[in-house]
């Protein structure tokens, strides 16, 4: 049952400890699933998870909540379905409402080239076993009745694909209810708690603490789950990932009269958009084209994502917007991420390179990044997203479903 009253505290404060099993840095929601499954799943429960601000201050918390599962690739598909089938169960699992609506997720097609792109999705994710079809302007109508659907349209909507499992979910819901469960298997978060140097043995063979702004911990395993700012903490060990980090904005509307209960996507128009339970529109744009650490807000995507939804809902010339905001993503060359550990350094492992769908991704990064760290067998699911992967010339080519497809 969900719980609705406590007087208990959702997680508490520890004094940090000269040693753990595992390290994990960065709590936003891969660092949290993978300390849940440590402990659930492996009875891994001498865990620390270090964030150097408070708990959900990273890309958890600045995410629209988007998740799906109608990926491009034979190697992303069973993964983000396991991840969706995850989040379908978390909320009875942890005990706690995490308001997560299967309304349904449209990527819609302008052009006879993207509907070819969409309808191979469309087939891969059937062979696959994910339910996603192509539809046409008749049932895309009824399904968004407010959608501007006419021929006259700067880019008409010609077809989408539509994935009925997808839909949102609370952020920070998920975030408390796996911290919460974290706490009581005895698992700590460190809010506030920054690591400034992970230690490695003197033949450089594996690693053997970490250096954090409240004393140094010794640990024979350290995970990297820190998003956009993975690189620098990767150089803590001497490697470079070939990963760059880029701003990623949304922003939200005045509450209105609920009128879409649908995720639209358009990747021709850079755009997504989605109506919360208060009424509010999320909108979310495309990745900004320059490479950043900052969070902050610009007008100029303001302007791109408010001119492309009212491309796609005019009627919405004079609604305002309340906030925008910003996130870094940490994207890879061919935009699929990297969740492994790393040859020549035992006891590192990277959950990292997710760019604009990591959220989405969490529950099932973290669980099979658990069973790596607490087995040291790769499971099956994630093979294909070894960090060898970029020496070895397999890349998984993700890019025609990820992007700005959330």
């Amino acid at each position: 049952m969900y719980q609705l009253f406590s007087h208990e505290p959702m997680w508490r404060s520890h004094e940090l400890k000269s040693r753990y099993d595992v390290v994990i840095i960065g709590a936003g929601v891969h660092g949290l699933a993978t300390a849940y499954y440590l402990g659930k799943e492996f009875g891994i429960t001498r865990v620390a998870l270090l964030e150097k601000s408070y708990l959900g201050a990273g890309n958890s918390g600045r995410n629209t909540a988007i998740l799906r599962a109608n990926y491009r690739t034979p190697e992303g598909i069973p993964f983000y379905a396991s991840s969706l089938s995850l989040y379908e169960e978390l909320a009875w699992e942890l005990g706690w409402n995490l308001m997560f609506t299967q309304c349904g997720h449209l990527t819609l097609g302008h052009s006879d080239s993207s509907i070819t792109g969409l309808r191979v999705r469309a087939e891969t994710n059937k062979l696959l076993g994910v339910d996603s079809r192509l539809i046409f302007p008749d049932e895309i109508g009824e399904l968004v009745p407010a959608l501007d659907l006419s021929p006259e349209a700067h880019m008409p909507v010609l077809a989408a694909l539509y994935h009925p499992p997808g839909g949102i979910i609370r952020h920070d819901a998920v975030v408390w209810a796996y911290a919460r469960a974290c706490d009581r298997m005895g698992i700590e978060i460190h809010n506030y708690t920054e690591a400034t140097d992970i230690e490695v043995s003197p033949d450089g063979g594996r690693v053997t603490g970490v250096q954090t702004n409240r004393g140094f911990i010794s640990t024979p395993a350290v995970v990297n789950c820190t998003s956009g700012l993975c690189t620098t903490i990767t150089k803590m060990v001497g490697i470079d990932l070939p990963i760059i980090s880029q701003p990623l904005q949304a922003c939200v509307t005045e509450p209105m009269k609920p009128f879409l209960d649908k995720v639209i996507v358009s990747a021709s128009l850079h755009v997504y958009v989605n109506q919360t339970d208060r009424g509010e529109l999320v909108i979310g744009a495309e990745i900004d084209p320059y490479q950043t650490y900052s969070m902050k807000s610009t007008l100029p995507t303001l302007e791109q994502m408010s001119q492309y939804t009212l491309e796609l809902f005019p009627q919405l010339h004079q609604v305002k917007v309340l906030r925008q905001w910003g996130g870094v993503c940490d994207m890879t060359p061919d935009f699929a991420p990297v969740i492994s550990g790393v040859d020549g350094l035992d006891g590192f492992f990277l959950d990292v390179g997710w760019g604009t769908y990591g959220f989405k991704a969490g529950p099932a990064g973290g669980r099979w990044l658990a069973e790596l760290i607490a087995t040291s067998t790769t499971p099956k699911l994630i093979r294909p997203f070894a960090l060898s992967r970029f020496s070895e010339n397999r890349l998984v080519g993700e890019k025609a479903a990820a992007a700005v497809s959330h």
